[in-house]
């Protein structure tokens, strides 16, 4: 099993690094991309040649390369889509407000709206040098290596939950309040609008999670798909750089959505998203309860209470993000090529949601 599961950690961050030449699907005008970038992009300088990054599932985003330097753009993908997703807008937002607030995120350099342009509403921002890891268990790095990165993920979540965002003028970035019950409503919009199959957990899901909802009001901005795999780390050392893929960022609960980040502790390795059952002390990663503790000591707030409602809602949610990602394979506009592989993985989630769901007993 170790053999195995070390084989597909392997495989998975070999396939999911680095950049591959643009997918039919994706292809865009690159002459009318260098035409922006010259006039919106300040000391750009052309000719630029584009790649596409191989990771991803949601929005293209592409590898810029020009005698200026090297840029990335995002984009909406082609076709048709779910109502409120692949928001680059919000993105390129959220990273715009976020410079100087001590969390780290690439410099945003424009936005463009104009869908005439390259097919679809896009923006630029900074290329940040350094390491996407896809692995939660770190293969290839030491015992304190990995305690420190996983101490970095927690201070990155801490930082941004920390935020005045009235402050940073994201004040009207999301709606306060009654967070978690406009996501489960949202998500089972998002599921049903992509659902390709019936699956009996989610459906049991869609109807004990308003009925368990806690009662809980607090508002920060949050980012929603905080993990690993969405943060740029140094080449060298176990040092976050930048924060990555902000499209679904808004106004929300900060428990729900470092609950959110908290899934690998309860997924099992072969799903490729978690660690449950691994040894963590003997991996330098911490326990669950002592990541927890180390994040509530960065925020100043109690332990969480419903703790276990938050795991079961956001393994619920995630499911949901997959089940979207296999409803763009259907309709042939997904951005990745192993993505009919990540969206089959939506049962097995709310499998998973359902089973603690259970467990609450309510």
């Amino acid at each position: 099993m170790a053999d195995e599961i070390e084989k597909k950690s392997a495989d998975r961050q070999a396939r999911f690094s680095g950049t591959m030449p643009i997918r039919d699907a994706h292809q865009i005008d690159v002459t009318a991309l260098e035409r922006f970038m010259v006039a919106n992009v300040a000391e750009f300088r052309g000719p630029l040649t584009v790649a596409q990054f191989r990771g991803g599932q949601s929005n293209p985003t592409y590898q810029v390369s020009a005698p200026s330097g090297k840029y990335v753009v995002r984009r909406k993908p082609p076709g048709k889509l779910l109502p409120s997703a692949h928001a680059v807008d919000r993105e390129h937002r959220v990273i715009a407000a976020l410079q100087g607030t001590g969390v780290p995120v690439p410099k945003a350099y424009a936005f463009c709206s104009d869908e005439t342009v390259i097919g679809t509403a896009f923006y630029v921002m900074e290329y940040v040098e350094g390491r996407v890891l896809w692995d939660l268990t770190l293969p290839g790095t030491t015992i304190s290596e990995r305690a420190a990165i996983f101490d970095q993920m927690n201070a990155g979540i801490a930082k941004l939950h920390r935020v005045d965002y009235r402050a940073v003028g994201l004040g009207d970035y999301g709606k306060p309040g009654e967070y978690v019950a406009r996501q489960v409503a949202r998500w089972t919009k998002q599921y049903r609008a992509s659902e390709t199959e019936s699956i009996p957990a989610m459906e049991r899901l869609i109807e004990w999670l308003p009925a368990a909802m806690p009662n809980e009001e607090e508002t920060t901005l949050v980012h929603g798909d905080y993990r690993l795999d969405n943060m740029i780390f140094h080449s060298t050392e176990p040092r976050l750089l930048a924060i990555l893929d902000w499209e679904i960022s808004t106004l929300g609960h900060p428990i729900a959505d470092f609950a959110y980040h908290c899934m690998p502790w309860r997924l099992p390795p072969e799903t490729e998203r978690g660690f449950a059952g691994l040894d963590l002390a003997a991996l330098g990663i911490p326990s669950e309860q002592a990541y927890l503790e180390r994040y509530c000591a960065r925020t100043g707030r109690p332990l969480p209470r419903n703790w276990e409602f938050y795991i079961a809602y956001n393994i619920f949610r995630f499911a949901a993000i997959l089940q979207g990602i296999m409803g763009r394979v259907k309709d042939g506009t997904a951005a990745s090529k192993y993505a009919h592989e990540t969206g089959a993985m939506a049962r097995t989630f709310g499998e998973i949601a359902w089973d603690y769901a259970k467990a609450i007993g309510r």
